[in-house]
């Protein structure tokens, strides 16, 4: 799961914090800066795109909205469809789980051939566990094998871009250009499933500076000079 800066509430020209009749308003502004990628899935999308809140704006057994998360600029992230439907309204502590705009999330989940997504086998047991929870909450870990014509692709898009990843490392291997590794950055930017492009190109320190550096929103402090991942130190970024 890539890790992403969403950086401060957006101020006026005055430098006043912009205060939003609608949550849905901030959805711009987020693209801006960590781009047109679900935070948890990492498809890329565009109309499809919603504001998604970390804690839900109305849990389980609440008579109205909860205004003050419904407007919290910290509460906001992107998502797709079936992530933001799969997490619906369930009332989360948010130390429970990994999120993508505090943590260097892409240490605690792997990535593997078939568009499979875990839990990070060298990880510490608490982060396991809040991977795991992670996965669960959104509905990472689905695999609709038996339906076809299941609405939820995700797993069948991540699958997708694993294959297509593969394909594009053999070819830089067989032409190491700059234009080979351009047209690769260009698919993977296209495509979506950042950490997927991460993971096949886990052994090329190169591309991997590349990838952070092409997708918007990518925390450069989770990344050492390599560009592998490395503890996100004091929180947001």
């Amino acid at each position: 799961m890539r890790p992403v800066v969403r950086g401060t509430r957006p101020v006026d020209e005055e430098g006043n914090d912009i205060q939003f009749a609608e949550y849905q308003q901030a959805r711009g502004e987020l693209i801006r800066r960590m781009g047109q990628y679900c935070s948890y899935c990492e498809m890329k999308l565009d109309s499809a795109l919603s504001v998604e809140h970390k804690r839900p704006i109305k849990p389980p057994g609440a008579a109205t909205d909860d205004l003050e998360r419904k407007f919290d600029w910290n509460n906001f992230l992107l998502a797709c469809v079936n992530c933001n439907s799969t997490k619906g309204n369930t009332e989360v502590q948010l130390g429970d789980y990994l999120w993508p705009d505090s943590e260097n999330t892409f240490r605690s989940f792997r990535y593997s051939e078939g568009g499979l997504i875990d839990p990070a086998l060298e990880i510490e047991l608490d982060l396991r566990l809040k991977a795991q929870n992670t996965i669960e909450l959104t509905g990472l870990h689905k695999q609709p094998l038996n339906n076809p014509t299941a609405s939820d692709r995700r797993w069948r898009n991540r699958r997708e871009a694993w294959d297509i990843a593969q394909r594009s490392r053999q070819n830089l291997a067989q032409c190491n250009t700059s234009l080979m590794k351009d047209q690769i950055i260009d698919t993977a930017e296209a495509k979506g499933y950042w950490s997927v492009w991460m993971t096949v190109f886990e052994d090329n320190p190169d591309m991997r500076r590349r990838l952070i550096c092409a997708f918007p929103g990518t925390c450069p402090d989770c990344f050492d000079s390599d560009g592998n991942p490395v503890a996100r130190l004091g929180g947001q970024c």
